[in-house]
């Protein structure tokens, strides 16, 4: 057996017994109350992992029409949908949704407003939470919390934006904005328009 088969051989052993190994440290898993999480218990500890799927939407089961386009953002399955006007463009995109219920805002609104490199302010209450963060961090810089684009909403403060910590992204992890990948942020902006309808369910 040569120097490579052994190595070939000796992965395949190390990743079967540690999916075997993985399997048996698994305990049934449970469901959370209204959530699209469930637990399961592994020796480390518990585990968090989102199940709701993530599947294509019609966008007549939530607007009447798709007049400036339509973006439906579910913020359970932590996805966002947009239609565009003439409905032969849909796109579907992973989201960052909000920490808690608490900062979270539901209902419909539009797109007013549409910048690139976005200067980032924290709102008064960010503010008081986290009194060490700074008053404004300039659009374009890699500290930036709206990333490459951002989508200013009828509601002060809130933003459909991208984000530079990838790992935001599947998680409840912002303070009230709708966050994507800087790669799918661009790509909505360039599919949007002021007035695009924008319903958070």
């Amino acid at each position: 057996m040569s120097v490579e088969d052994r190595i070939k051989l000796n992965r395949r052993t190390f990743i079967g017994t540690a999916a075997a190994g993985l399997g048996a440290g698994l305990t049934p898993a449970f469901a959370m109350d209204g959530s699209t999480e469930f637990i399961s218990s592994v020796a480390a500890g518990s585990v968090r992992n989102n199940v709701s799927s993530f599947r294509m939407l019609r966008w007549q089961d939530y607007f009447s029409n798709t007049r400036n386009g339509a973006i439906l953002v579910d913020l359970t399955s932590r996805a966002l949908h947009f239609w565009s006007e003439d409905e032969q463009t849909y796109r579907l995109y992973p989201t960052s949704v909000p920490l808690t219920e608490d900062l979270t805002r539901r209902g419909k609104t539009e797109v007013v407003q549409k910048v690139v490199a976005p200067t980032w302010r924290p709102t008064p209450s960010m503010k008081q939470r986290n009194p060490e963060w700074p008053d404004v961090v300039p659009g374009g810089s890699p500290d930036n919390p709206l990333g490459s684009h951002a989508l200013y909403l009828s509601w002060t403060y809130y933003r459909i934006h991208g984000t530079h910590d990838t790992r935001k992204i599947g998680r409840r992890s912002s303070n009230g904005c709708v966050g994507l990948y800087n790669e799918h942020i661009s790509e909505l902006f360039a599919l949007t328009k002021v007035g695009t309808q924008v319903l958070l369910i």
